[in-house]
């Protein structure tokens, strides 16, 4: 069977819940924890969200002003269908660092920002979340590998 592979495009993080996330050129994750100092971290399924470049691009045809990190999403990827990984599925971000896929989608609070300028918008969708199971480092441009189990 043929490795999947992606990249990660960016990586976004936030002091507070509900403000807009910051892109970092790296990144430390803990077990059961998360991305150490975002706002989303800690002992929960949704420690680690995700969105694909491609879904934001989607976005920008609409005619939204948005780049990785408006969705409030932790990693941008790009080269992967995250919507086509199993529920409880894995991947490897970097060298180390391994995340079990906890929930697809979720419920928006709210219209956001983006909602407003077009009148839709790709997060609850086509955003996913994660739990890391294997702590470490990661970085802008790591590899991300789909694992078997």
């Amino acid at each position: 069977m043929a490795i999947v592979k992606g990249k990660i495009r960016a990586i976004s993080v936030s002091k507070e819940k509900g403000t807009q996330k910051t892109n970092v050129p790296e990144a430390e994750l803990k077990v059961d924890c998360g991305i150490v100092g975002d706002a989303h971290a800690g002992k929960w399924h949704r420690q680690v969200s995700l969105l694909a470049f491609e879904s934001i691009e989607k976005m920008v045809a609409m005619g939204a002003d948005v780049s990785p990190g408006n969705f409030a999403e932790n990693i941008t990827t790009e080269g992967l269908d995250l919507l086509a990984l199993p529920l409880g599925g894995k991947l490897r971000l970097g060298d180390s660092v391994v995340v079990e896929i906890t929930q697809f989608g979720k419920k928006c609070h709210s219209r956001c920002e983006i909602f407003e300028q077009v009148g839709d918008c790709i997060m609850p969708r086509e955003g996913i979340f994660a739990k890391v199971i294997a702590a470490g480092r990661i970085r802008v441009g790591d590899t991300i590998e789909v694992l078997d189990d």
